[in-house]
């Protein structure tokens, strides 16, 4: 029972990090695009999926609560800032995406906290996970670092990383979805993006080799981890051709690919640990009685009605949408 709740975790995180990473990714670059009708073409390219995919960020958070109430203890005791500012940001966002189409006077106010918004929640949701991957202190199953003690250079550069590859995302996603100049702009981000993810990615390892992070031991045990890192070399050589052949598919394709190869080495690299080397899987989890009671609803009925739900509003809402039209 405990590994279902495991599994269904794991993807929850990776479809929020998927879905409302796209999202967030054109939220960002809703900040540097000029003109109306880009920025309302660019709006009604996620309008009618926004806010269904920030849902599943609640699923994890409530999987974590009821689940695994050990970890939510002690990650929202050490995250409390960084996640009160991200959801500050996913507020702030949403209040701007309705609003900003009702006034013409105060629309640079709400487009500037539309962006604002994506990129303070993309940055702590990165930097969130930086922390995490350098280690939360634990003692007595309690969180035993400072009020800031997430806050070091290893979160920062993560948090500035997460916001390049949901950038990267969102541009592959208005790629897929949008027409004439918002897709040509997205076109001529795309390899900017993919070269500055990729000094992040080399700046990180050198980091942690500097610094000696325990994850790298991991790596040293479990070689079969390096497949992830050849999947998504792959994919990024698969996405370059495509750009390069503006083939509007398969670069959104890709970059989920290149996502799913780093969360999956992330996890693997964890494994049993929940807590990374301080809490595991089995010490986390809930009272046996507690898992298989939410199983009988949340577990068979709530969960993959989510996924029906998820997988019909992408199916409805595909194809490119009209650059003329509003979300309203």
């Amino acid at each position: 029972m405990v590994w279902f709740w495991v599994a269904l975790l794991a993807i929850g995180i990776l479809l929020y990090v998927l879905l409302d990473g796209f999202d967030l990714g054109v939220g960002m670059l809703f900040g540097v695009a000029h003109g109306e009708p880009r920025r309302r073409a660019m709006m009604s390219a996620v309008a009618p999926i926004w806010d269904g995919n920030e849902t599943w960020l609640v699923v994890s958070g409530v999987i974590l609560w009821a689940a695994f109430p050990l970890v939510y203890s002690i990650v929202l005791s050490a995250l409390y800032l960084p996640v009160l500012l991200m959801l500050a940001g996913l507020i702030l966002r949403g209040v701007a995406f309705e609003y900003r189409h009702q006034t013409a006077q105060t629309r640079g106010i709400w487009d500037a906290s539309f962006a604002g918004g994506s990129l303070v929640a993309a940055f702590m949701q990165g930097l969130m996970v930086g922390a995490l991957v350098e280690g939360l202190p634990v003692a007595d199953g309690r969180y035993a670092g400072g009020v800031v003690g997430w806050l070091t250079p290893f979160a920062v550069l993560c948090g500035l990383g997460l916001c390049v590859g949901y950038a990267l995302l969102g541009a592959c996603w208005l790629v897929r979805k949008c027409e004439a100049d918002v897709r040509d702009e997205a076109y001529r981000l795309i390899p900017y993006l993919s070269l500055a993810l990729l000094v992040f990615l080399i700046v990180v390892f050198a980091y942690a080799l500097a610094e000696n992070l325990p994850v790298l031991s991991r790596w040293i045990e479990r070689p079969y981890l390096f497949v992830f890192p050849v999947i998504g070399a792959l994919a990024a050589i698969v996405l370059a051709l495509s750009v390069q052949r503006r083939q509007d598919g398969p670069p959104f394709v890709m970059v989920t690919l290149i996502f799913l190869a780093a969360f999956c080495t992330l996890a693997i690299s964890f494994w049993p640990y929940m807590i990374p080397f301080a809490v595991t899987i089995e010490q986390a989890a809930a009272p046996h009685a507690s898992l298989a009671f939410m199983f009988w609803f949340a577990g068979i009925i709530v969960f993959p009605l989510m996924l029906i739900y998820t997988a019909i509003s992408l199916a409805v809402f595909r194809g490119k949408v009209d650059g003329t039209a509003t979300h309203y």
